[in-house]
């Protein structure tokens, strides 16, 4: 959930990847040691804080802090609040408004220098790339009444037991497995991968809803008015379902009352929206801390790593959850084992907290070839992106900053610690107030949590074509939900799994 580059590739914090795959855009000689600190209120990225100065940590001591972030004993609990697919819709909707293949550590990055290869908006560019004109492989067209209206499904060849031909469904792929989607990097694992492809069926049932109770629409209108319909639903989803559960329900109230007008007291562009840099480079990179070792794909697939141990991931092709490759047999995602669905018991995220589950602290090889880990990773990424303090953005929203900081277990030095002390990295802090009493690790905490909620919200709010500015009082209507007027994840999930 952030700002990438090659040098964490396809982490984006939650999911495995293939070596030597091509994720998130190689990298560029940009930037220089001065940069400017963003005066701007818009651009593709920018500040929220521009006024904030930027620690000047030793990279020693972020690599030393990174390192010993393992959850290594276990102390990470289950968190009771978030049900595991929410760590993945995390990470499609990170992917639905942020690219940056750009920027990158080992220089400073002036934010308006930056370019978003996504529109900063809940659009799913992602999985309709530029529509069935623009990106036609995307779409039927064989199918004269659904030409142009539905999008593409892959099917995988098989045989049961008993030697009888199946056909598994699956993202549409190349001759060599790699996705044919809007955004490459939802094929990186096979959570958000199977994640993509239920948005597809999602669409794709929708498409049928439409059909049915306004026979009157076909071609072009029938494509604009399913689209909607999909936004929509995916966008209250997004504020009304996700976002409390991440940031609590009292400040998702606050920012986004039901029914009122967003109150956003820090993310205000002039014109166009933007991506702060403060959200893409720390705040929302809190779901690395949700990501569980191992995962259970269904009744038969369970403890799935995310990463293979085998010196070649090629012999061990069934022991990991990295992507880009064609589904394996047996392993299509029951979304039960992920969401509530129809009363289900999901597996549930790790809680928010600085204890990172151990396949992060050290990717394959050609993602972190120095072995570093995710967290050294971000911590660097903070740093490259002169990211301001936690206690100094804590004082600028009015905040009491954190005084345990939580270093004295993870054996610095006596100087690293009095530095990070000090002036504490923007993600670890976000992690750490998430992490202590009251929220207990459920919950993000002021810092983090505002962040999150203001440009979540504040996106959507900016937005023409979302139902903040057209429809304002919109609720969810038509689709099966458990809740008339609401809609969650698992609705979505299961509307796109059954199409009723």
């Amino acid at each position: 959930m952030a700002v990438e580059t090659q040098d964490e590739l396809s982490v984006n914090g939650t999911g495995a990847v293939a070596d030597g795959a091509p994720h998130h855009g190689a990298l560029e000689p940009r930037g220089q040691e001065a940069v400017p600190r963003s005066p701007l209120f818009e651009g593709r990225f920018g500040r929220l804080f521009r006024s904030l100065g930027a620690p000047r940590h030793e990279r020693a001591a972020l690599i030393a802090l990174g390192k010993a972030m393992a959850d290594n004993a276990g102390e990470s609990a289950d968190n009771p609040r978030i049900p595991a697919a929410y760590t993945y819709l995390g990470q499609f909707v990170d992917h639905d408004i942020t690219f940056d293949p750009l920027s990158q550590l080992s220089k400073f990055n002036d934010p308006d220098a930056l370019v978003n290869f996504r529109s900063p908006r809940f659009d799913l560019d992602s999985l309709y790339g530029e529509g069935p004109t623009g990106a036609p492989f995307l779409y039927e067209w064989k199918n004269a009444a659904r030409r142009g209206v539905k999008l593409l499904e892959g099917r995988n060849p098989e045989q049961d037991e008993n030697g009888n031909p199946l056909e598994r469904r699956d993202l549409q792929r190349n001759a060599q497995g790699r996705a044919i989607i809007g955004d490459p990097r939802n094929d990186e694992n096979i959570i958000v991968g199977q994640l993509h492809h239920a948005f597809v069926r999602f669409h794709n049932n929708v498409v049928e809803h439409v059909a049915r109770t306004q026979p009157r629409l076909k071609g072009a209108a029938l494509f604009d008015e399913a689209r909607r319909m999909v936004m929509w639903h995916y966008q209250w989803v997004v504020v009304h379902d996700f976002l409390p559960k991440i940031v609590g329900d009292d400040l998702a109230n606050e920012v986004l009352p039901v029914g009122g007008q967003p109150q956003l007291r820090f993310y205000k562009p002039k014109h166009d929206p933007f991506i702060p840099v403060e959200f893409s480079g720390a705040a929302y990179r809190y779901g690395h801390s949700q990501v569980r070792p191992a995962y259970d794909l269904n009744d038969t697939v369970q403890d799935v790593p995310l990463f293979s141990t085998a010196a070649d991931a090629e012999t061990s092709i069934f022991s990991h959850l990295n992507g880009f490759r064609r589904l394996p047999a047996l392993w299509t995602v029951d979304w039960r084992h992920f969401a509530v669905i129809d009363g289900s018991q999901p597996q549930l995220t790790r809680k928010i907290d600085t204890s990172i589950a151990k396949p992060l602290l050290k990717l394959p090889g050609s993602v972190d070839a120095a072995n570093t880990g995710l967290p050294v990773l971000n911590l660097r990424r903070g740093k490259a992106l002169q990211l301001p303090s936690g206690q100094a953005v804590a004082q600028a929203i009015g905040a009491t900053p954190v005084a345990d900081l939580g270093l004295g277990r993870f054996g610095l030095s006596a100087e690293h610690r009095e530095a990070l002390e000090a002036e504490t990295p923007l993600w670890y802090y976000v992690l750490r107030e998430a992490e202590r009493a009251p929220r207990n690790g459920e919950r993000l905490g002021p810092v983090g949590g505002r962040i999150v909620a203001e440009v979540l919200v504040g996106l959507l709010a900016h937005d023409p074509h979302g139902f903040l500015r057209r429809e304002p009082t919109w609720k969810p209507e038509g689709l099966r939900a458990v809740q008339p007027g609401h809609f969650t994840l698992g609705d979505l999930l299961r509307f796109g799994t059954i199409g009723q």
